[in-house]
């Protein structure tokens, strides 16, 4: 283990502080994780750690070992110090940098009777960790992002997502990639659409599937429209005409888990 991290001038401290850009983090292709669940999380879906920097005021070093056995990745940090470093206040006393993975549609492995979850160009961080949550949850396949508009490292998604970024198969393409991948593994295409005819109840989910999903703000683009096997509605009974998405993708995917028996994936 290396000696006790005292200054905010440290080389490790101030390399630590340039990951807090995104630029940065795709430039050097690792990413920031905080707190013990998350990293837990991270360690059991094996991504490669390459430092681990936890304040011994906060957290014991024993538990930090209990997670991340090769002490020489374990920096341990001043308390004031840490406080500099740590992007939220709830990270429980320990921050890690891992490396990123590469996440592509010829990665993601399907069981017999998949089921998916896709989402077009979705904006917030804590929208798409909520979704990841529910995935993971739900037991879903995977979580497609065609064009995204966020990073799947950001820090919000990790918290938001509770570590289940991790836990969840996770790829990116384009609309067009992804109906063609939908295409070649004969899994049909349900669709959230205002204009739709059918609520999602009254959908049969039990064959291999994908949910589609678009911005609260302007819905799925036409070429996902088009393409379905059916649309579908969640009805509302107020004066709002949508949900935030990552509720939306909760109730839909959870009936279809109902319809299934849930059974263990």
């Amino acid at each position: 283990m290396h000696p006790l991290i005292t200054s905010h001038q440290n080389a490790k401290i101030k390399h630590i502080l340039l990951l807090e850009k995104a630029r940065e983090r795709k430039r050097q292709n690792v990413f920031i994780i905080e707190g013990l669940k998350e990293l837990s999380l991270a360690v059991e879906s094996e991504y490669k750690i390459n430092s681990v920097f936890f304040s011994p005021e906060i957290i014991p070093a024993a538990t930090v070992q209990a997670i991340v056995k090769d002490e020489n990745l374990l920096l341990p940090v001043r308390r004031t110090v840490f406080e500099k470093i740590a992007y939220r206040d709830s990270t429980g006393g320990i921050i890690a940098i891992a490396e990123q993975k590469k996440h592509v549609l010829e990665n993601i492995r399907l069981h017999k009777n998949p089921l998916l979850l896709i989402l077009e160009a979705v904006e917030k961080p804590g929208n798409l960790g909520a979704i990841l949550r529910t995935a993971d949850a739900a037991g879903v396949d995977a979580v497609i992002i065609c064009d995204p508009q966020t990073d799947f490292y950001n820090p919000n998604v990790i918290r938001s997502s509770v570590g289940c970024v991790f836990t969840t198969q996770i790829a990116s393409a384009t609309s067009e990639e992804t109906i063609d991948w939908l295409k070649k593994n004969d899994i049909q295409c349900l669709a959230t659409h205002l204009g739709a005819s059918k609520p999602y109840h009254e959908i049969d989910f039990r064959k291999p599937c994908a949910i589609v999903l678009g911005t609260e703000s302007t819905g799925l683009s036409k070429v996902w429209v088009a393409m379905a096997s059916a649309t579908i509605i969640i009805p509302m009974q107020g004066k709002i005409d949508s949900l935030n998405v990552s509720t939306a993708a909760a109730i839909i995917v959870f009936e279809a888990n109902r319809q299934r028996g849930f059974a263990k994936r």
